[in-house]
């Protein structure tokens, strides 16, 4: 997409964020995982921190929590929250700028990591994510897997409606580059046209495990979500957890 960068989502989803996507995933189940994961040492990477819909509660249970976003709106926004000191958060790039620490649990979310738009991006971040995890670590992801059926081509439907207000979502899907560019179209009585701009590079889950094989990491197990639900042939999506081996 002609003028989109790495800072484009966040400075365009950080007014809606909270109010659109609060829900998205189970927050709950996500904390109790990273929780269990994380041991005695307690530290906690998040890629992708945004406003803090996970790195809060996860503060909140008692873990050291770091989040890296590339979005200065976003971080805006988890440092106005009442508990927003308890992140430590850094602006910056989630492959080139990840701090030199160690880490017993690393979480990429919500398809955070397909927002590195280019496969060798996204091999870096797990190289980059296996040298700050501690032996023993585990690099935790959540994302889609991608529709094989699913039409290239351009779409559009209304995401939401409102008397004073029209949300339209406009995407253009492009299997062959493993892409989706997309636009939320913000139509107000009163603030006229906002445009709200997300791109993806998608990758399935055997793209991912050789990612991770080539970082040195190994896959210890996969679920269909947070909760657990089984992981088969007809999940939508999956969070896989990676294992740094002695």
């Amino acid at each position: 997409m002609h003028g989109y960068d790495s800072t484009s989502y966040g400075e365009g989803f950080a007014d809606v964020y909270d109010e659109w996507y609060a829900d998205v995933t189970d927050v709950d189940a996500t904390v109790s995982l990273v929780d269990a994961l994380a041991g005695s040492g307690r530290r906690v990477l998040e890629l992708g921190v945004g406003t803090g819909r996970l790195a809060i509660p996860m503060a909140r249970r008692g873990l050291h929590v770091t989040g890296i976003d590339s979005s200065s709106s976003m971080l805006e926004r988890l440092a106005a929250h009442p508990d927003g000191a308890s992140v430590t958060a850094i602006c910056g790039d989630m492959v080139d700028d990840l701090p030199d620490a160690e880490f017993e649990v690393c979480l990429v979310a919500y398809n955070t990591l397909f927002n590195l738009l280019d496969a060798d991006a996204q091999q870096r971040c797990f190289v980059e994510v296996a040298r700050r995890l501690t032996v023993g670590g585990s690099f935790v992801v959540e994302a889609i897997v991608p529709d094989d059926d699913a039409p290239a081509g351009r779409d559009v439907s209304v995401r939401s409606m409102a008397a004073d207000r029209v949300v339209l979502s406009v995407s253009d899907h492009r299997p062959e580059e493993q892409r989706t560019n997309g636009q939320f179209v913000e139509l107000t009585e009163a603030g006229g046209v906002r445009l709200r701009p997300w791109s993806i590079r998608w990758a399935d889950p055997d793209e991912l495990d050789a990612m991770a094989a080539a970082a040195g990491l190994v896959l210890e197990r996969r679920v269909g979500d947070m909760g657990g639900t089984p992981f088969d042939d007809g999940s939508d999506q999956h969070v896989s957890v990676y294992r740094k081996p002695a």
